[in-house]
């Protein structure tokens, strides 16, 4: 009963867990590939265990007025695994596992007339092999840069459940009961915990889980001794239970894995573009001779060409609003073709310019139509 109620229970817990692994698998990856190795240690909780005597024992435990059932209940004992297998990529793994278990009686309730003060000793052993397939959650969670990798997992195989000189007994009387052998089953377990890369290491984790294991009720053999120099005894088996809590640590090392690539360097930023070098060379009203001022100013601006970085040379000419639209264009266009003259015979080549006239169309200085404005009567030279 105690086998059903917990598989019916651990069922109800892993089954919502496998359908949400069922989801996430479009979006989750697996740690990795290759073959692998793992092993964990803990603490073994063995649950409270019913005893029920068989057959003849039971027998004659009732000719002697001795109850013929109890329970017994156990210290804290300890686990530990170890398994191979191999991880599919895709979240998915399977492994073989070996196990082993141990845990001391702490005490035997029942079986009425073995008479207080009562002795009890004896040790429980289980050790097993059995076949695992689990799933890993790579949720791409960390914790102060460590990384954490949930899993769930389930497993089935075959335990050898060893008790080994477990015995109740009544020094007044004599009477002792004594189960003391072993019997194989079918077994069962269901894991969730959580691996942590240790990223010094590639392929190696440390791991942390809890586990529910258990195997078919047993049959373990038993001696009944009714009285202390009694010639006979009564040889039987006793019905016991086997269902064990598990928190284990551990490490898993995989085989061949690449180290994690190195992190993105974020990219250079691109260079801003330099700033555009604006000279202004400005003209008498109605010129477009170049003054010696004017000669100066072209000079510098075919200096820095050749020292700065110039992809084009703009080279724009302005007229005011004193003359009509008409006659201010071609105005703009001579004073420009003599600042492109004078930047030629400073050793610019006219490939590298590009000469414009805007007539009276781009003021520096916005004006009435009429108005001399000497800052508008100018050639713009830009080194872009």
């Amino acid at each position: 009963m105690r086998f059903r109620t917990s598989l019916m229970a651990t069922t109800l817990l892993v089954l919502p867990g496998l359908a949400s692994a069922q989801d996430l698998l479009p979006r989750f990856g697996g740690p990795g590939s290759g073959f692998y190795i793992a092993g964990g240690a803990g603490v073994n909780w063995l649950e409270d265990s019913d005893l029920t005597s068989q057959g003849g024992l039971r027998t004659a435990l009732g000719a002697a007025g001795v109850g013929q059932s109890g329970n017994a209940d156990f210290d804290t004992g300890w686990v530990g695994v170890l398994s191979l297998g191999y991880a599919f990529g895709n979240g998915l793994r399977a492994e073989i596992e070996g196990n082993y278990r141990e845990n001391s009686i702490n005490g035997i309730n029942g079986f009425a007339g073995i008479a207080a003060p009562r002795t009890q000793s004896g040790d429980v052993t289980t050790w097993g092999v059995m076949a695992n397939v689990f799933y890993d959650f790579d949720l791409g969670w960390n914790l102060g840069g460590v990384g954490i990798v949930p899993y769930i997992g389930g497993g089935i195989g075959y335990a050898v459940n060893d008790w080994d000189g477990v015995t109740i007994s009544s020094p007044a009387t004599g009477r002792t009961l004594r189960l003391d052998g072993d019997n194989g089953n079918f077994a069962w377990q269901a894991m969730v915990g959580a691996a942590f890369p240790i990223a010094s290491v590639p392929g190696l984790a440390f791991t942390a889980e809890g586990r529910y294991f258990a195997t078919l009720s047993d049959d373990i053999d038993a001696t009944f001794v009714s009285a202390t120099g009694a010639t006979t005894t009564q040889r039987g088996a006793v019905e016991v239970d086997n269902g064990n809590w598990s928190v284990l640590v551990g490490l898993r090392y995989t085989f061949g894995a690449a180290p994690p690539p190195p992190p993105v360097a974020a990219p250079a930023p691109a260079a801003a573009p330099a700033p555009a070098r604006t000279y202004l060379v400005f003209f008498d009203w109605d010129r477009a001779n170049l003054t010696e001022r004017a000669r100066q100013i072209i000079a510098e601006a075919a200096q820095a060409s050749t020292r700065v970085q110039t992809t084009r040379i703009e080279v724009a000419g302005h007229a005011d609003r004193s003359g009509t639209p008409q006659y201010n264009q071609r105005l703009s266009e001579r004073r420009a073709q003599a600042v492109a003259a004078e930047l030629e015979r400073q050793g610019v080549p006219r490939s590298a310019m590009v000469i414009q006239a805007f007539g009276e169309s781009r003021p520096l200085v916005p004006t009435a139509d009429g108005v001399r404005e000497p800052q508008n009567r100018r050639v713009e030279i830009v080194l872009r």
